[in-house]
């Protein structure tokens, strides 16, 4: 779970909306590691699915020559950070204002679109336009590099998918996105701000099991039940600050003397449903790993413990194949694994890594690699 600082967290990016603008500014978590993680993959095309204000994206572009990268996001403040931090490597850059829910689409469109210009068959301007708001090219272009011995075949795939979960700090940072129980803002908490479905529907229009499911599954708060009464009690709530008070009195005062600000969770579970993270995490997974190119690897970073959860089963289908024979006899069942785990577990930050970033210290980091067929 992410929680909010006291004070902003220092970081690097820029406005890339002019000084009047709200810097959208962006501190990679644990970037080090993600490098190392994807330092050995074969040249070709890294997918990062969360792209953010581009951190972890020009970690890797530094680090890897190799690599091209398409970026997915659905947030506009991001898309135009991240635009203007990987300006500099050019043609090695291509943006698209996406969800990670359309991965697998994006991804196949996209290498089906490179090798047709590798071959010659068409021209490639640099901006390519696919239709609806989802998957809409907003930065384009290809290194137009050839292959080499280390590079993928990317007829099979891409070389890298990297998945960096939940809300950024810049995000939490910007009020008026009424992502924060911190400030008074309009009820929103939309990722994607063209999306008509915000936070003030799931507060002032769900029923009240329906509240209740929602605050007691993704908040994973044991005082769900009555956080929901009260919201239906105090109906209509317009913005954070409201909300936030109703929440803190719905808690019994000795469970408010420690884990945080009381308004943590609910405000936590009411993001992931306006936002469906769930639901469209697991659809991206399964088309992340489905995507990879033989040696291709995909590391996902994940803050809350139902994320993680479906990180590891789903890295866990993909390593056994899913196979359903009993554990510690011989597979019979013709299960084919998929990966080879990078590590049993996960990868969490050390002391010193969340004094320089706050956000680091929920984080777990897990890594999977696509198996090279025996028959290559």
């Amino acid at each position: 779970m992410v929680d909010e600082p006291d004070t902003p967290r220092p970081d690097g990016g820029d406005s890339a909306d002019g000084d009047d603008a709200t810097p959208f500014v962006h501190a990679p978590v644990m970037a080090e590691l993600i490098v190392d993680l994807l330092r050995d993959v074969p040249d070709g095309l890294y997918v990062d699915a969360t792209l953010g204000g581009g951190g972890h994206a020009e970690a890797v572009l530094d680090a890897h020559p190799g690599l091209r990268l398409l970026g997915l996001d659905r947030d506009d403040a991001a898309i135009a950070a991240a635009s203007a931090r990987l300006a500099r490597f050019g043609d090695r850059v291509r943006i698209v204002r996406s969800g990670f829910e359309d991965l697998e689409r994006i991804v196949n469109e996209t290498l089906a679109s490179d090798q047709s210009d590798q071959s010659g068959q068409s021209d490639h301007s640099g901006q390519t336009g696919h239709s609806g708001h989802s998957g809409q090219t907003v930065h384009s272009g290809h290194s137009g590099q050839t292959g080499s011995a280390s590079a993928a075949d990317e007829t099979k795939g891409v070389s890298a998918v990297l998945f960096d979960l939940g809300v950024s700090s810049p995000q939490l940072d910007e009020a008026e996105r009424g992502f924060s129980y911190r400030s008074g803002a309009p009820l929103d908490m939309r990722m994607d701000r063209r999306q008509a479905f915000s936070a003030v529907d799931v507060v002032n229009e769900y029923s009240f099991p329906q509240l209740a499911r929602v605050i007691e599954t993704y908040g994973e708060e044991r005082f769900g039940g009555r956080i929901a009464r009260a919201i239906v009690d105090a109906r209509p709530i317009q913005n954070t600050a409201h909300l936030a008070e109703v929440v803190r009195a719905a808690i019994p005062a000795a469970a408010r003397r420690s884990g945080g600000h009381p308004a943590k969770r609910t405000f936590q579970a009411i993001r992931m449903e306006v936002n469906r993270e769930l639901d469209q995490l697991a659809e991206a997974l399964d088309g992340a790993i489905s995507v990879l190119a033989p040696g291709g690897r995909m590391v996902v970073m994940s803050y809350h413990s139902l994320e993680d959860r479906m990180v590891k089963q789903a890295m866990r289908d993909a390593e056994t194949g899913g196979c359903t024979c009993p554990q510690g006899l011989p597979c019979v069942c013709g299960a084919e694994p998929t990966v080879r785990l990078l590590k049993r577990g996960a990868w969490k930050a050390t002391e010193e890594e969340v004094a320089a970033n706050r956000r680091a210290e929920s984080v777990r980091i897990r890594a999977a690699e696509r198996l090279i067929p025996e028959s290559a």
